[in-house]
Order: structure tokens, then sequence, then C-alpha cells
């Protein structure tokens, strides 16, 4: 069995789907929270390197052009 959100199968069990018709949709929803995820991770690292290469290159300047 594939991952699934477990309180999006209840509710949908809960309001009169079949099983086979609950589980379809909480698996696709919980794919598309793990891509989320994904990229949250990803957005998150991409800014921390931005963040210390902005902080390196400004210290480099610093030392080029102090006097």
């Amino acid at each position: 069995m594939a991952m699934q959100l477990g309180a999006l199968r209840t509710a949908l069990l809960d309001a009169g789907a079949s099983v086979e018709k609950a589980d379809k949709p909480a698996e696709e929803l919980a794919g598309y929270d793990s891509r989320l995820a994904g990229i949250d991770t990803r957005l998150a690292v991409l800014t921390w390197m931005a963040g210390t290469n902005l902080a390196l290159t400004a210290g480099v300047l610093w030392r080029l052009l102090a006097p």
C-alpha cells in the first residue's frame, strides 16, 4: 500500500465513499504533500547558500576596498 493521508481517507470513508474510492485521493494527495516538502527543503538550502555567498562576497569586497 502506498503512503496515504489517514485523516483524508477516514473522512472520505465516513462520508460514504468505498474503500477503493477513498484510497486513491488519499494516496494522490500524500504524493503532493511529499513533493511540497521536498521543494521546501531545497528552497531552505538555496536560501542558506545565497546568504553565505553574499556574506563572503561582502567580506572580500570589504578587504579589497578598505583603505
